[in-house]
């Protein structure tokens, strides 16, 4: 029996396009194995699906020249992947050592240095949240001692 041709458009059903795309994926990932075999071809697939996994096949011919596919894929294109992935990177990076920094002055501050460049405001905020901590201390070291071990 025939199958019919169907509508390419969206599946609306995520479980429906979730089993095509595993289907789907594992057809493409055996054409293009059939297609190294045969042809003696260089394949390499990288794939997302809708929920962020990565799927790749990369011909056993392909393995050590990946990165040069896709440098001749970058001039074929005439643009550059590499750069702009690494800027991302930059920035990403750039945003870390910023959080790091305010993490450690932080950190500098509770433990009572680095305290010239604060406002009478932050001192006040930084001193309320320091009696705040001694406050859970205490309560935890009330919850967990007997009794009589108990000293301030």
């Amino acid at each position: 029996m025939a199958r019919g041709k169907i509508q390419i458009k969206r599946i609306e059903n995520s479980t429906n396009r979730q089993v095509t795309y595993s289907k789907r994926r594992n057809g493409l990932f055996k054409k293009a194995n059939e297609l190294t075999v045969l042809c003696d071809a260089k394949v390499s697939i990288i794939m997302f699906s809708s929920t962020g996994k990565l799927h790749e096949f990369i011909s056993p011919a392909a393995t050590s020249v990946t990165k040069g596919m896709l440098d001749q894929y970058q001039r074929a294109l005439g643009v550059d992947i590499w750069t702009t992935h690494y800027e991302k990177m930059q920035d990403h990076l750039k945003k870390l050592k910023d959080i790091n920094r305010n993490l450690q002055k932080q950190i500098r501050q509770r433990m009572g240095e680095c305290l010239n460049d604060l406002e009478f405001d932050q001192m006040r905020a930084l001193d309320d949240e320091m009696d705040n901590a001694v406050r859970i201390i205490r309560e935890r070291k009330v919850n967990l001692l007997p009794a009589n071990e108990i000293s301030f």
